[in-house]
Parts: C-alpha cells; sequence; structure tokens
C-alpha cells in the first residue's frame, strides 16, 4: 500500500485550518498550532489517521461491500466523481436526496424509473409518444440522471460512506449514524468529529489536499479489491481441483478394470492355447 508524505501534504495546504474564532473545541487532539489566527493542523495524526481509515476501507471492498463517497462542496466534486469512478463505487457530488439511505427503498424505486426509462428508449416505445410526452420523458430521465445516475448500481445500503466536509454533509452523517453506517471523513477544524467513525483531520477547502487523500484511500480500496478477485480466483481452481480428484479416480478405476479383465482375457486365452496344445499332442501319441 502506498504511503502518504509529509512533505507532499504540506505542499497541498493540508495543514490549514478554519480560523481560532471559528474552531471546535472537539479538535484540539489534532491541532498542532495556533498560527496568525488560523489553527495548524498535525499532519503526523493525519497521515496515521489516513492510514487507519485506509486499512479499514481496504477490508470493506476485500469483502465485496459498497462505500458511498459524498461531497457536494465545489472544490470535492470533481475529485470525488474521478477517483469514485476508477474503483467503480457509488458517489453523490449534486445535492444530498434526503432519506436516501434512511428511505432508501423510495430512492430505489427512483432509481428503477430512470431504467424504465431506458428501456422503452431501446424497444421503440418512446418514438410513439407525442412531441410533448417525449420532451417530459427526457427532462425527467436527465434530472434522474443528475441527482441519481452515479448510485445507479447501488442496489442496497452501503456498508460504509466516505464525505468530504462532514459539517456540509450532515445530513448525510445523521442517516448514516442512524442506521448505524460507519462514517469516514475529512474533518477541519471548525467541524465535529465525536459523529465520525475514522476522522481524517485535513483542510476540506485545499482541492489538492483532498486529491492526495483520496488518491490513498482509493489505492487501498482498489488493493482491496484486486485481493478479492485474487481469492475468488484460487477458490474457483480449488473447487475445479475437488471436482477434477472424483473424475481422475474414477477413470483410473476404469482404466484398472479394463486391464484386470484384458489381463483376464490373456490368461484365459493362454489357458486355452495350451490346453488345446495338450489335446493335440494326446491324439498325435
Amino acid at each position: 500500500m502506498p504511503k502518504l508524505e509529509f512533505d507532499q501534504l504540506l505542499e497541498t495546504g493540508a495543514h490549514f485550518g478554519h480560523l481560532k474564532r471559528k474552531w471546535n473545541p472537539a479538535m484540539a487532539p489534532y491541532i498542532f498550532m495556533e498560527r496568525n489566527g488560523i489553527h495548524i493542523i498535525d499532519l503526523y495524526k493525519t497521515i496515521a489517521k489516513a492510514e487507519e481509515a485506509a486499512a479499514a476501507l481496504k477490508q470493506i471492498a476485500k469483502a465485496g461491500k459498497k462505500i458511498l463517497f459524498v461531497a457536494t462542496k465545489k472544490q470535492a466534486k470533481p475529485v470525488v466523481e474521478e477517483k469514485a469512478q476508477s474503483i467503480n463505487m457509488p458517489y453523490v457530488i449534486e445535492r444530498w436526496p434526503g432519506g436516501m439511505l434512511t428511505n432508501f427503498p423510495t430512492i430505489r424505486k427512483a432509481v428503477k424509473k430512470m431504467s424504465n426509462i431506458d428501456k422503452m428508449i431501446k424497444d421503440g416505445t418512446f418514438d410513439t409518444l407525442s412531441k410533448r410526452e417525449k420532451l417530459q420523458v427526457t427532462r425527467q430521465r436527465a434530472k434522474l440522471e443528475k441527482n441519481l445516475g452515479s448510485i445507479q448500481d447501488l442496489t442496497r445500503l452501503p456498508s460504509a460512506i466516505f464525505v468530504v466536509d462532514v459539517m456540509k454533509e450532515q445530513i448525510a452523517v445523521k442517516e448514516a449514524e442512524r442506521l448505524g453506517i460507519p462514517v469516514f471523513g475529512i474533518v477541519d477544524t471548525n467541524s465535529d468529529p465525536s459523529s465520525i467513525d475514522f476522522v481524517i483531520p485535513a483542510n476540506d477547502d485545499a482541492s489538492k489536499a483532498i486529491d492526495m487523500i483520496l488518491g490513498f484511500l482509493c489505492e487501498a480500496i482498489k488493493e482491496g479489491l484486486d485481493e478479492r478477485k485474487v481469492e475468488k480466483a484460487d477458490a474457483a481452481a480449488s473447487e475445479e481441483q475437488d471436482e477434477e480428484v472424483p473424475q481422475r479416480r474414477e477413470r483410473k478405476s476404469k482404466a484398472a478394470k479394463k486391464e484386470r479383465v484384458k489381463k483376464e482375457d490373456t490368461e484365459a486365452m493362454k489357458a486355452a492355447v495350451v490346453s488345446k496344445f495338450t489335446k493335440d499332442a494326446e491324439v498325435d501319441e
């Protein structure tokens, strides 16, 4: 697994917190010092916490479970979209749909509606609609795609969520907390980390810092997915081998039986020949 480097994090501005007057006292353990009225985050703790989160996310991915990425702030949206797509995980970068976790069946119905529209387009039903109906359906499809397109493959509740800026995404955090879903998050000095299971203290306004931390975490998730593939391949090979063993035994048994019958036939033929020669000799005498 790759490592986060202190100097690289420093260059991205991950250490810059908020103004001292905006701080949350619960973030005190993660603050290194105050300079010019701004809190400075302890990057050694950022690295340690990120590694802890990466290890946990790797195990979740290895178990074949989904992790939902949430970031609706401007700086984080393109980064989260790119990173989540690279590991084929669901993400939300537009407005958080209220009740997305706590009322998941309703969200699934909306996603299904989008699939039904796609089916209409494929089977030709869409072409039979009037011009006005086509426009309405197209607009509805575009709206659903914008808000829910990125979670189309999420058929069940995620096993964890990752948020950038826990204050902005507090509705998502509360829903996950209510359902007992572990929350991973980049937490700045103005936020309350008490409801976050895996806190990564860092500047949640710097796109470069978000990119670096997310890149590190996604590499760990990718490793977990790769290990899962290897384990599944090994298990399949083992099963195949287990199936082959009885078959080989059966083939060997059949071959042995055939050989035995052949040997018995040979012995019988030899006995018949000897018997014939003996009878012929007796006649000659």
